[in-house]
């Protein structure tokens, strides 16, 4: 079933709508949305862990999502892909519910989020938390 879900952002209302819908999305997919979208190409920072990779905005360097590959174990997942997504808390609750999604994986639990890159979590479910990870992570004007 579609679930709706209204969150009161600082500047407007956003209405976010996630539905199951196809799969499809894996790591090299989602990196190819990533670059295109918001013309971001990702960090490789750490030696001994090559597959982590980190995006960050040029201008601020914050980081709005890093993708990565960890052992199955680790949060009951079948693949070993997953997303760390900044996300309002606001919207945690509700979208923890969803398939494929999970508390932080090495992240502050308050104010990040996990996704699945094994088919479980929809394709608009981890488009919309790469959204409002983005949003959340952007520099922001100081009025004087």
């Amino acid at each position: 079933p579609d679930e709706l879900f209204n969150l009161l952002n600082d500047y407007s209302i956003i209405v976010l709508i996630i539905r199951q819908g196809d799969k499809l999305l894996n790591r090299l997919e989602l990196k190819k949305y990533i670059a295109e979208t918001y013309g971001i190409e990702p960090d490789c920072p750490w030696i001994k862990n090559p597959n982590f990779e980190v995006y960050r905005h040029s201008n601020n360097k914050k980081w709005f999502a890093l993708i990565m590959d960890i052992p199955r174990n680790r949060i009951g997942l079948r693949g070993t892909d997953i997303i760390d997504v900044k996300c309002d808390p606001l919207l945690l609750g509700s979208v923890r519910a969803e398939s494929g999604i999970f508390p932080a994986y090495h992240m502050n639990k308050e104010n990040w989020i996990t996704a699945a890159l094994d088919g479980t979590a929809s394709d608009e479910v981890i488009k919309m938390l790469l959204d409002v990870s983005y949003e959340l992570t952007v520099a922001k004007i100081k009025h004087k």
